[in-house]
């Protein structure tokens, strides 16, 4: 007569759990969605049927092996929401995240989904995280060290891309050259490539106006003519352009 098989001990359950995970976070940073849930089973010395015991499907499975990074560019950028200096802290962060990122193929996958629901926990927190470096970059703007005339959205398309650039790079390739490049982009500055002339119309600055080359006044973005030289001026007047001042005063004291 056959013996019974003993159950797995809780002990067991949880070192097999932790095996799978392991071994699903280092799979899914080098592949993505791509990996079978096979190839993570084998990896982690365990049968499919314990995949599957711990982890219902591939979502629930990525969703906890990507969860705990996001949790902290959430959390980090949340932190940094009260830090003074917020042009320097915007730029630094948004450098660390791509430096973070750019060589696990999971986070970039959860990243770019954008908040599928899907991915359950780790959606809302992809969409917290954008709530986030929202904040970040509309201290960096008020400051006037990011260009008013970009957006959340516009960040988080030059943040893909940018990751994006920095995976497809050769091993002798610069780390942070892509990061370097966009953090540039968002900076304002007089040498701004001018938008098509459909494109002009259909972006509004937040008092109505057309985004015209970025030359919307820096403080309170009323449109503003070129100068005798052909670039841009920051300011519509000079109240706005002491405002601009006394605000880079206070920053520079604090």
């Amino acid at each position: 007569m056959k013996r019974p098989v003993a159950a797995p001990s809780r002990a067991d359950a949880r070192r097999n759990r932790a095996l799978v995970l392991t071994a699903a976070r280092s799979a899914f940073a080098e592949r993505g969605m791509d990996v079978p849930l096979g190839e993570i089973a084998r990896r982690a010395g365990v049968g499919a049927g314990t995949v599957y015991r711990h982890f219902p499907s591939k979502e629930a499975l990525f969703e906890a092996a990507v969860v705990d990074r996001i949790r902290l560019f959430v959390d980090t950028a949340r932190e940094l929401a009260d830090v003074p200096d917020p042009g320097s802290v915007f730029f630094r962060f948004l450098a660390s995240v791509v430096r973070l990122t750019a060589r696990n193929k999971a986070l970039c996958d959860a990243l770019e989904a954008g908040g599928e629901e899907r991915f359950g926990a780790s959606a809302e927190l992809v969409r917290e995280f954008a709530r986030a470096l929202e904040i970040l970059l509309t201290r960096a703007q008020k400051a006037g060290a990011v260009r008013r005339d970009v957006d959340i959205a516009d960040v988080r398309a030059l943040l893909l891309a940018c990751l994006s650039m920095e995976r497809r790079r050769g091993a002798g390739a610069v780390p942070g050259r892509g990061a370097a490049l966009v953090c540039d982009s968002l900076r304002p500055g007089q040498h701004v490539t001018k938008l098509p002339v459909a494109e002009q119309k259909a972006r509004k600055m937040p008092n109505g106006r057309n985004v015209r080359n970025e030359t919307g006044c820096a403080v309170c973005g009323t449109s503003v003519s070129a100068a005798r030289t052909g670039r841009p001026a920051r300011y519509c007047g000079g109240a706005c352009r002491q405002k601009a001042h006394r605000e880079r005063a206070r920053v520079r004291g604090v």
